[in-house]
């Protein structure tokens, strides 16, 4: 099978994520999202490398903003102004090499528990505040559904479908995960419900029961079927611990 529009992930290599993304273009990607966690996060000290990158490639950028220690539903009104700046400060460090943002829905902490719908509506908030900041710039928000993990927001199509129409902003889409979505069960119910907001895939494989990052072919999920599914034009994006799992799954997909 003939895949188009392939890009690599950095989310979990912490090593120099700059020397190998020279090869990518060789190994079949076409892209490259970078993920604001961690050492190899853009910072406006190695912007000059990224311009190089650039400058000798034709790599098609998006950006991953951060997650760990992130919650849009934080009630701390300290933090989530923190958490607010920091977001739109990765948008504006990113601006002029992207042009589409994939970012996680909030979660609800101890104290959000006990109030979900302030927590809901506080997430809701944050999404609203970075979409309007990503408008500014150009930034196409991408929110991305969630695995089984208790607490967090975004594991249904119905639950992503009322985040989006609540943000009600023209530059908010879906990061499709695929992955996510089998942990649970409903990977076929987020391609027909969601299908129209769907601008962006992640894809790595799992066997159903916890968020694995395996490569492709190495768990449970029918690719050949739900390639074929996915929207036309969208951007995959394989999310896998290294390089190497990376090659490993472009070779499966070509052999689809």
């Amino acid at each position: 099978m003939k895949i188009k529009n392939l890009s690599f992930s950095s989310r979990t290599i912490a090593d120099d994520p700059y020397k190998w993304a020279y090869e990518l273009e060789n190994i079949g990607y076409s892209g490259w999202e970078i993920v604001q966690d961690g050492p190899h996060s853009l910072n406006n000290k190695n912007l000059k490398i990224l311009e190089e990158i650039c400058d000798t490639t034709n790599l098609e950028l998006t950006i991953h903003l951060p997650f760990s220690d992130m919650n849009l539903a934080c009630l701390n009104d300290g933090i989530h102004r923190e958490i607010i700046r920091q977001l739109i400060q990765d948008l504006e460090i990113a601006s002029e090499y992207i042009e589409m943002a994939v970012i996680h829905p909030g979660h609800y902490s101890p104290y959000g528990a006990q109030v979900p719908s302030v927590a809901w509506k506080r997430n809701i908030e944050s999404l609203q505040i970075i979409s309007d900041a990503g408008e500014e710039m150009g930034i196409r928000i991408a929110v991305e559904n969630m695995p089984d993990v208790m607490q967090i927001m975004g594991r249904s199509p119905r639950e992503m479908i009322e985040i989006l129409d609540s943000v009600n902003r023209d530059n908010i889409y879906m990061t499709f995960d695929v992955g996510h979505a089998n942990t649970n069960g409903n990977i076929d119910e987020f391609i027909s419900m969601c299908f129209k907001r769907i601008k962006h895939v992640h894809i790595h494989d799992n066997m159903g029961k916890w968020d694995e990052h395996l490569p492709i072919g190495k768990g449970n999920i029918d690719w050949k079927n739900i390639i074929k599914k996915l929207p036309d034009n969208c951007m995959l994006v394989t999310e896998m611990g290294d390089l190497e799992d990376g090659i490993e799954s472009v070779s499966y997909l070509k052999d689809l």
